[in-house]
């Protein structure tokens, strides 16, 4: 099976439990206004390889992940959106005995029962649980998400789930208690872990290499006391890092 990925990050320790191989794939629908990989988003570009390429690859680093619980990590731009070439992917995975996570935010190409079947960990990207702000913030509608929630749900993985705070977007109080109710409408024993990420700059410099225009230009990182302040306004704080 062929795909296209953006990249290959070998011994990640960010993208899951352990060390990973993780595996970047190409192609977006999302447009989310804070996106740090705009680089990722065209689904003609990117590397051409081959599922059994990918995991050859993996198999020379299972000493490492036997060590600590690693594994490999398919994220993106959004893996979901090649469906058959990760459900591939996955499969040979296990055929090698290799852990697997996927990283993404939910808005695919179906296939989504199968998929999640050969997956040991989702990490869930949340934008938000209010239909017009999840717009506003990727361009598309929550109802992919929510096609894919139902499918998580009904499959159990375990999940850590992610979310972006960004200033004048999602920064108060309001948007915590949505994200929190977002949250807990998931059983319990399937939330390993709630993660809150502060919006950075970082990869604003890729929107001028791409000549494509910045949403946010001028918005500044949010700063860690802001983040701590909303975190110790959670009630599912001891799922908070």
């Amino acid at each position: 099976m062929q795909g296209n990925i953006h990249s290959i990050e070998t011994l990640g320790t960010l993208d899951g439990p352990g060390i990973r191989m993780v595996v970047f794939f190409q192609g977006c629908r999302l447009r989310c206004a804070y996106c740090h990989n705009p680089d990722t988003w065209a689904f003609r570009k990117g590397i051409s390889t081959t599922s059994k390429n990918i995991v050859e690859k993996a198999k020379r680093y299972k000493p490492y992940f036997k060590f600590n619980d690693g594994g490999v990590t398919f994220s993106g731009g959004e893996p979901l959106m090649q469906p058959e070439f990760l459900l591939e992917c996955l499969k040979l995975c296990k055929r090698e005995g290799i852990h697997t996570v996927l990283d993404t935010a939910g808005v695919g190409m179906g296939d989504y029962e199968e998929i999640l079947n050969y997956t040991d960990l989702v990490i869930l990207d949340i934008k938000h649980s209010n239909s017009i702000k999840y717009k506003d913030i990727t361009g598309m509608d929550i109802g992919c998400y929510n096609e894919f929630k139902e499918a998580l749900i009904r499959n159990k993985n375990d999940i850590w789930i992610k979310h972006v705070v960004t200033p004048g977007i999602n920064d108060n109080l309001n948007d915590m208690r949505e994200f929190e109710r977002e949250v807990i409408t998931f059983p319990d024993d399937m939330v390993k872990k709630v993660e809150l990420l502060p919006y950075h700059t970082l990869g604003v410099y890729k929107y001028s290499e791409l000549n494509v225009a910045y949403r946010l230009d001028g918005v500044e990182p949010l700063l860690k006391e802001k983040l701590y302040e909303l975190k110790n306004c959670l009630s599912i704080e001891k799922l908070v890092r």
